[in-house]
């Protein structure tokens, strides 16, 4: 009787024995035992474990808040935000403990971004003189040239309505219009237009924007007064009738200091940035593939020499 009552219990038995669950609860456990065996817990943090929240931490944060919200963050805001900052900082080491910003281009490019901000940060440059930015003006006069200006009118010939045919028709109502002035123009010689059909003391950038540089470009080569063309844009073609042209000039060194000034600015850091980078590049060997068309192999070219 008492064989038969422990038969059950042994065949439950072997059952969980056989149990996959606690064949990986086991191997677990025993892979966390000898885990913690060869990395004992310390009482004591490991060296560089301390994150510290500094005077200029909390500044940064009642700034942003202020920045935000304006006024300072109320006690439980506090919280939240250190809180915020000391999660960042712990995720932020652990994720480079573990090698997450090798290999990572968002991170590189945010290094590099980082650094060349730095490098712009420590240019510091001297206030010049009028005398000196005058004289770098006269070296740099047409980088401040005034572009030409044109006003015109023109008549268009849509693609789109004549198909194959377009430039010539363009030509023929060109022929029409020799005996014509710019002020008469018969209703149904050309297209309706999408934008314009008058323009007024434009300049080529602006030009571009509406019919393409190719046509801002050709307009340089036409004489006020009489119709032209055909010429074409990114719409179509065009008849063109030159209203005025204002030529391109250099204007005096008055008209342009605050600009003269930028532009130097702007130049002397750029130059400051390129030492800084030419003297961290010489530091460094840098190796490229051959220059050949066939697939790369395992040779290498040396672009600069072993920094002494």
């Amino acid at each position: 009787m008492e064989r038969s009552l422990d038969r059950p219990q042994t065949t439950r038995l072997r059952g969980w024995i056989r149990e996959p669950l606690l064949h990986f609860l086991l191997i677990g456990a025993a892979f966390f035992g000898l885990y913690r065996w060869l990395n004992p817990l310390t009482t004591q943090p490991a060296s560089g474990s301390r994150i510290e929240v500094t005077e200029d931490d909390v500044r940064q944060m009642d700034d942003y808040w202020m920045g935000q919200w304006h006024r300072h963050p109320s006690a439980d805001e506090w919280r939240s935000l250190i809180d915020h900052k000391i999660r960042e900082d712990i995720l932020y080491r652990e994720a480079i403990a573990m090698g997450l910003d090798q290999g990572d281009t968002i991170v590189r490019r945010r290094m590099a971004q980082k650094m060349d901000f730095l490098m712009e940060d420590v240019a510091a440059l001297h206030n010049p003189g009028r005398e000196e930015l005058k004289a770098w003006f006269e070296k740099n006069t047409e980088r401040f040239a005034f572009p030409p200006r044109f006003t015109f009118h023109h008549l268009y010939f849509s693609p789109d309505k004549r198909g194959p045919t377009t430039r010539q028709d363009a030509t023929r109502a060109l022929g029409k219009l020799a005996s014509q002035d710019g002020g008469h123009v018969p209703a149904d010689l050309a297209d309706p237009f999408i934008f314009q059909s008058d323009y007024g003391d434009r300049t080529p950038e602006q030009i571009a924007g509406v019919f393409g540089g190719d046509f801002a470009r050709a307009l340089s080569g036409l004489k006020a007064g009489s119709w032209q063309g055909p010429i074409e844009s990114g719409l179509g073609w065009h008849l063109v009738w030159i209203e005025s042209v204002t030529p391109s000039r250099i204007p005096a060194y008055e008209e342009v200091e605050a600009d003269v000034k930028t532009q130097w600015v702007s130049d002397q850091r750029a130059e400051v940035k390129r030492r800084a980078f030419e003297t961290m590049k010489s530091h460094y060997v840098i190796v490229m593939p051959p220059a050949q068309t066939s697939p790369p192999t395992s040779q290498s070219v040396t672009l600069s020499q072993t920094p002494p």
